[in-house]
């Protein structure tokens, strides 16, 4: 094993074996879907059998793992858990972190905060009801850019053509939270609702993709005013006030307005 990287001009050591592992982790994630390990030693420029002992190891580690059925590898919990940490260290969580508990704490329903990740709108933090919710929601939860209230933000406010990315590769992907429903809706609908969204300075969701349970999401702006997380409150029908001009969407714009402005965020007019 090389200490010193080939090629470095810096003058400090590495581990060679580290760096060229590395190529793997990256071609997983920049590929997104699982692969096989022909197609994924491909993509790293290496060849299958210089490629395998670097994933046991990883898989070892949980770094990567391997479906038992498909045989294909793809980036593994401990690899996720790594990727959530480091979400939550970005400046705008941090920020918007107190907000959100103390939002929580005051309506007593689920309130979460979600960023776009590499599959598309995921769930960084929960701050938990006062109540037991039994949703299939949790850290590292992708949500619908087409069934969700936490998409249905994004896909209002993200430049037309990052969210119409993240609408058409969330087709298939088994990682995304979608309706029970095999509905689609059309691009036309998405706009549609999109422009709906966009008048109202919020989403709703009511009894989809969750029957019995509904859901209410906001934007929150950075100093240039993109949109850089959405905060969701969710709750059962029969409990959660999910009206538009309703006092849980007050307090949740109210919210998402303070965490924008100590982003930076100056509202336009």
């Amino acid at each position: 094993m090389k200490e010193t990287r080939p090629g470095s001009n810096d003058g400090r050591r590495s581990i060679q074996s580290v760096e060229t592992g590395f190529r793997l982790l990256q071609a997983l994630v920049e590929a997104g879907v699982p692969l096989n390990l022909r197609d994924l030693a491909a993509r790293a420029a290496m060849t299958s059998a210089k490629a395998h002992p670097y994933l046991v190891s990883f898989t070892r580690v949980g770094v990567v793992q391997q479906d038992a059925v498909t045989s294909q590898y793809e980036l593994g919990p401990f690899a996720l858990q790594m990727g959530l940490v480091s979400l939550q260290r970005l400046e705008p969580v941090r920020a918007a972190l107190p907000h959100v508990k103390r939002l929580a704490g005051q309506i007593g329903h689920t309130v979460a905060i979600a960023v776009l990740g590499s599959h598309g709108p995921t769930m960084i933090h929960i701050s938990e009801a006062s109540y037991p919710v039994h949703v299939n929601m949790r850290q590292g939860t992708v949500m619908s850019m087409r069934h969700t209230a936490t998409g249905h933000v994004f896909a209002a406010w993200l430049p037309h053509k990052v969210a119409q990315h993240y609408i058409d590769r969330e087709i298939g992907d088994l990682a995304v939270v979608t309706s029970i429903s095999p509905e689609r809706p059309d691009d036309t609908a998405l706009q549609t609702l999109a422009a709906d969204v966009r008048r109202a300075g919020l989403a709703r969701a009511l009894g989809n993709p969750l029957p019995g349970i509904d859901a209410l999401s906001v934007p929150v702006f950075d100093h240039s005013a993109h949109i850089v997380m959405a905060l969701t409150s969710l709750g059962p029908s029969s409990l959660f006030d999910a009206s538009e001009n309703g006092p849980l969407a007050c307090a949740l714009q109210a919210c998402a307005a303070d965490i924008s402005a100590q982003l930076g965020h100056r509202p336009s007019g």
